[in-house]
């Protein structure tokens, strides 16, 4: 029927456009991944930048991964998530997955705003001095933090997603509404508060830094004596801008992802999705150009490339 083509279109669809972001996004955080070993294995030391860096493109190449095996899944063998552990898994992996870049992206803001913003208050000259120190830590911290949402989220999935939901036919399996359920409520607002708190901690860290980055910049130019550091200050500057105008999408698209999950999949989720999975492709990409490092190797990488398909 038209109907029944309309869905297989669709489907293969989102498929398709689903399989181009996690491939492109698997491949440049495969990249970033790759430089920063290469180079640890040269100089035998990591620096806190590059642990953060290491850590939050190893939790967004096995995100993307994830969750392009579950979209092939969803669409070619629906029948497939029927059997109970399956869909408990691929829910607890993106979770975690999902929870811990989000995190550790927002602490790389932080960690920039600490590293190069210049304020004489006692307690950013302090976590100035052990922000360093503190990096392992915070990293395993959001680790945990993420494990305990994605163990509240295999709870919720096992009591309510089973025994609300009533499919009838495998091809109606995902496209029924599941009922709102009490149980709901307490992931959702630990998953809100967590999105709203590393959004806040975003949002205070890109203000300070940029505020101390143009106080510096006005000040070198006013001055008589000439900085050469101004045009990496204007240039960090509209990195922050692009980041935190990525990350606002993000949030967005994350509240919205709450919004709607409990109803039925539609064109609109379907964008929000669309926007969910292209983040960590566009946002790793801004990281690699921002990085003198990485940035070097890609273009390093592009030009062998080219020169051997020439």
């Amino acid at each position: 029927s038209q109907e029944k083509y309309n869905v297989t279109s669709y489907d293969t669809m989102t498929a398709t456009i689903i399989t181009l972001e996690a491939f492109a996004g698997m491949w440049i955080n495969a990249f970033i991944v790759s430089v920063l070993c290469i180079a640890w294995v040269k100089k035998k030391s990591f620096n806190s930048n590059e642990k953060i860096l290491l850590f939050l493109g190893c939790c967004r190449f096995w995100y993307l991964c994830v969750t392009w095996v579950y979209s092939f899944l969803l669409i070619i063998y629906p029948w497939c998530f029927r059997v109970h552990p399956i869909l408990k898994l691929f829910a607890v992996l993106q979770n975690f997955l999902n929870s811990s870049s989000l995190w550790v992206s927002a602490f790389l803001y932080v960690f920039y705003c600490i590293k190069i913003a210049n304020f004489r208050h006692i307690i950013f000259t302090y976590l100035k001095v052990k922000i360093d120190r503190m990096v392992p830590w915070l990293l395993w911290g959001s680790v945990l933090l993420s494990l305990v949402i994605s163990i509240l989220v295999l709870n919720v999935t096992d009591r309510t997603l089973y025994n609300n939901s009533k499919p009838t036919t495998v091809g109606n399996f995902w496209k029924q509404s599941i009922k709102m359920d009490g149980h709901f409520f307490p992931i959702f607002f630990v998953t809100g508060f967590g999105f709203t708190t590393a959004f806040t901690a975003v949002i205070l860290s890109a203000l300070l830094l940029l505020f101390s980055l143009w106080r510096h910049k006005r000040k070198m130019q006013t001055s008589s004596v000439k900085d050469l550091s101004v045009d990496a200050h204007i240039k960090a500057m509209k990195y922050i801008l692009s980041f935190f105008f990525l990350y606002s999408i993000n949030f967005i698209c994350l509240v919205l992802t709450l919004i709607y999950a409990t109803k039925k999949p539609n064109r609109g989720t379907f964008l929000i999705l669309v926007f969910l999975y292209a983040f960590p492709v566009v946002h790793s990409l801004i990281l690699i150009f921002s990085n003198p490092k990485l940035e070097k190797a890609l273009l390093r990488t592009l030009s062998c490339v080219k020169c051997k398909v020439c």
